[in-house]
């Protein structure tokens, strides 16, 4: 998978035409539809971009009042889901820039609660542990590190593509996710 959003398989472009095309005629079940196929990506996108669950649902919301906005300028040059991967991607650009570089708050270190006894259970607490320290290390990444990791590491886009949604060069995005993973094996190594 390219970490691109995709229409599913079943939806082909001409159809997310018709759905858009519907939208903005007042159809608001098919704007209900695009929020269904699309919300749970652009979730763990803002998400991973801002470190913040809190802030990624009200970026969310913004997301998709943004793309309610704006369905006049989709053309169908890209596929819906990329058009508004775009979208997502820049509003929570615009989310960090505005409010600055900040770190999520760290909780403190899970104790060993009584119900984890069996090693199962232990394996899957040590998995989940291991993912919730990642994603703590990512949200204290500086803001340019952290956004070029996310798009490239996280979701898959190449350093050029990184480099023209952040308006960068593309070794400066090379740079960038090299940083971020130096810094997270140190954070990770601890």
């Amino acid at each position: 998978m390219t970490g691109q959003a995709v229409t599913s398989p079943a939806r082909s472009r001409a159809e997310d035409l018709a759905l858009i095309e519907r939208c903005r005629q007042g159809d608001l079940a098919a704007f209900e539809s695009i929020y269904r196929t699309h919300s749970g990506r652009l979730y763990s996108l803002a998400c991973r971009m801002v470190g913040n669950p809190a802030d990624a649902e009200d970026l969310l919301q913004e997301i998709f009042m943004a793309a309610h906005r704006k369905l006049d300028s989709f053309r169908g040059d890209a596929a819906l889901g990329t058009w508004l991967f775009r979208l997502a991607t820049n509003l929570c650009l615009d989310h960090l820039r505005s409010r600055g570089a900040k770190t999520a708050g760290l909780t403190g270190p899970l104790e060993d609660e009584p119900g984890l006894a069996d090693g199962g259970s232990r394996r899957l607490a040590e998995r989940t542990v291991n993912k919730m320290d990642l994603e703590r290390a990512i949200a204290q990444l500086p803001q340019g590190c952290r956004t070029a990791f996310v798009l490239h590491d996280v979701e898959g886009l190449e350093h050029g593509e990184v480099a023209e949604m952040l308006g960068i060069a593309e070794g400066t995005s090379k740079s960038q996710v090299h940083k971020a993973r130096l810094r997270l094996r140190a954070m990770l190594g601890r």
